[in-house]
């Protein structure tokens, strides 16, 4: 019989994660940032930081369900 294979913790700098912040002109932005610091999105401004925050609850969502298309 096999052992589980224990899983490493990853260190939340490791792991790909959203930040919230506000720009040089006021607006709340969400960038996602891939495990190597990459920025690898950025949204829109949004007027409210509540609002920023609500869009990546979304999009975390919404991702999970999202299918692939690959054109040539």
């Amino acid at each position: 019989m096999q052992t589980p294979e224990k899983k490493r913790p990853v260190h939340p700098r490791l792991a790909p994660r959203f930040e919230v912040f506000q720009d040089a002109a006021g607006e709340h932005r969400w960038r996602l940032r891939a495990a190597n610091g990459e920025i690898v999105a950025v949204s829109e401004g949004y007027t409210r930081r509540h609002d920023a925050v609500r869009a990546v609850s979304r999009v975390r969502m919404l991702a999970a369900k999202a299918s692939l298309t690959v054109t040539r």
